[in-house]
């Protein structure tokens, strides 16, 4: 009677529920064709491998502890398989989606194996069936998901896609160094996620806009080395604003994007300067028009990042010129107001040279060069504190003092000196004494700049104005951003025969042929009216038989020879410090737009 009256009184129950009793696993079919990608594409997988479903039953109680209550069970199934995915080797796979949602891949375990014929068999398969017995599938570019959670999918595999990116031809094994631009995220280059609140109880990452990883650094920089697979440089470009065209008034200040975020997890701060004290980013179409100067914290933890990778590291402090439309600033150029988000080669003496009453090869123009340099927020502050940085980071293995500042280089004294050159001379060696002797030290100079100044005033000038800083101790190497033109392609050329060969817009041989010929070696256009009409000029020297003085195509004729100035006219009777061959050539920047044309004028930006 006792124990059926604990039974009634005391008894406790289980509830189980749903349980799967079977699950059919879908199969590849034999002789079924394996996809081959070209760049980048969308396609579904052949299931090559997969276990019976995981069961795991949680069991949880309720009612009174004196009566026994209840337990109830739960059962979640996990799946583990193979999806073959196309040909081989593959770089990565960018993106997945299950019965078309996207997967957040930082919360699942998928391992991808990229097809080559040195793959090996993936651990999971191996465990399963045996050492010795798993397929590699060499040749075969395929994923393996290790206990994925079905309940979201009804207790099945879901239908997956995958976004292959297998590249083709030869350029993306040949990279060797990449820079990352345009450098202006307050916390892009973070390594951890930065939150900042957005309402009682809800937050926002800042620097994740992606599901493949926990930050968009480590998304960028994963596929840039599966993509680039011998890259072994990376130069991080970090950027200030420059607030005037006008070298005398021009402040280079740390911006960020608004004033203020709500317990911002990881605390923006540049230099000392914390976000209620920074230059706020203007607006522009609703939003900053640029991002913000990336904060300390995160080039830190960048550098670190680049470190453990394997790559070499160089800093490149740049400017970013935030004048925005209707800005009313006087123009050293003789416009109404300055051009809106000019280049930073505009910077220069007010007036400008050549106009009336120009600073230019006058006292003023230097003071208004060290103004420029050496305030209280001057160009010197930004570059040595990212010197500085770099000693914090234990040491980068190259920084760029500076880049494209054509404007200021050129710009004279009353003497004939070039003040921004020297205070560039000046710079490299404070840097140099504060990274040592192991830091790389150059200046990124822009294409039209490294060779020289021809001062278009009738002078007859040639003026090699950067060979004091190119022959400095402290800097190792000439470094040029280089976007010289390669084609001069018109639609019109489809139906005529192109004067340079050209068979097409994108003549690869073509092009090849143009790095040390065509426009910039062989002729230039002397106006954008000539340009319309491809009315060419030939370069040549009537002086001294040395067409590679005008030549900025002609790295190795500017390399190869000694350098002697011409005033008036006239060659001077002894060369610049510059000794053929003494240093070698970077190219700190190197590219061109991605679209129609784009090798006709690479330097221009067309967005």
């Amino acid at each position: 009677g006792s124990v059926v009256d604990r039974a009634l009184i005391n008894g406790s129950s289980t509830v189980s529920g749903a349980r799967l009793a079977t699950a059919r696993i879908p199969g590849a079919d034999e002789g079924a064709p394996v996809s081959r990608v070209y760049g980048t594409a969308r396609i579904g997988g052949t299931l090559i491998w997969a276990t019976r479903f995981e069961e795991e039953a949680t069991r949880e109680r309720s009612g009174a502890k004196a009566t026994g209550g209840s337990q109830t069970e739960t059962f979640q199934y996990f799946a583990n398989f193979a999806v073959g995915l196309c040909e081989g080797p593959i770089a990565c796979v960018r993106r997945v989606w299950a019965d078309g949602q996207e997967v957040d891949l930082t919360a699942i375990e998928m391992r991808v194996h990229v097809g080559d014929e040195t793959q090996l068999p993936d651990p999971l398969i191996e465990a399963k069936q045996g050492e010795g017995k798993a397929p590699a599938y060499r040749g075969l570019a395929y994923v393996v998901l290790d206990r994925l959670p079905l309940e979201a999918f009804g207790n099945r595999i879901p239908l997956l896609q995958f976004e292959v990116v297998r590249p083709v031809g030869t350029l993306e094994r040949q990279i060797r160094a990449v820079t990352i631009i345009p450098g202006a995220t307050e916390h892009g280059y973070h390594t951890v996620q930065v939150t900042e609140k957005t309402a009682e109880g809800s937050a926002r990452i800042l620097n994740r806009n992606t599901m493949v990883a926990e930050t968009d650094w480590q998304a960028s920089l994963d596929e840039l080395q599966s993509i680039c697979p011998n890259l072994e440089s990376v130069a991080v470009v970090v950027a200030w604003f420059g607030t005037d065209l006008r070298a005398g008034q021009c402040r280079i200040l740390p911006g960020v994007e608004v004033e203020t975020r709500r317990d911002e997890s990881t605390v923006w701060s540049v230099a000392g300067v914390v976000r209620s004290n920074a230059h706020r980013v203007s607006l522009s179409g609703g939003g900053p028009a640029y991002g913000g100067t990336p904060g300390d914290a995160s080039v830190l933890a960048a550098i670190t990042d680049l470190k453990a990778r394997g790559l070499k590291v160089f800093l490149y402090p740049f400017v970013m010129m935030d004048i925005a439309p209707g800005n009313g600033l006087a123009d050293p150029y003789g416009q109404t107001e300055q051009a809106s988000y000019p280049w930073r080669g505009r910077i220069t003496c007010h007036p400008a040279p050549g106009l009336a009453g120009s600073a230019d090869r006058t006292a003023l123009a230097r003071t208004q060069v060290e103004a420029f340099a050496s305030g209280a927020d001057g160009y010197r502050r930004m570059v040595l504190h990212y010197a500085g940085l770099a000693v914090s980071a234990g040491g980068v293995d190259g920084l760029v003092i500076g880049s494209e500042l054509r404007g200021l280089t050129q710009i004279r004294d009353e003497t004939g000196k070039f003040p921004f050159v020297e205070a560039l001379v000046t710079l490299a060696s404070d840097v140099r004494a504060l990274v040592g002797p192991a830091t790389a030290l150059t200046y990124g100079a822009d294409w039209s700049e490294y060779f020289g100044y021809h001062p278009q005033d009738g002078s007859g000038d040639v003026l090699f104005h950067l060979d004091p800083l190119w022959v400095s101790p402290h800097i190792d190497a000439v470094g040029i951003d280089n976007y010289m033109p390669l084609s001069d392609w018109r639609d019109e050329d489809l139906a005529a025969a192109n004067p340079d060969g050209f068979r097409s817009c994108d003549d690869r041989a073509a092009m090849a042929a143009q790095i040390a010929a065509g426009e910039g070696f062989d002729w230039y256009y002397a106006s954008e009216a000539d340009r319309a009409n491809r009315l060419r000029s030939p370069i040549s020297d009537g002086l001294a038989g040395k067409p590679w003085v005008f030549r900025a195509k002609d790295l190795q004729g500017w390399w190869d020879n000694r350098h002697y100035n011409r005033v008036g006219g006239v060659e001077s009777a002894a060369s610049t410090a510059w000794l053929p061959g003494m240093k070698p050539i970077w190219f700190t920047e190197l590219g061109c737009p991605a679209v129609d044309k784009g090798a006709n004028q690479p330097n221009v930006f067309v967005d």
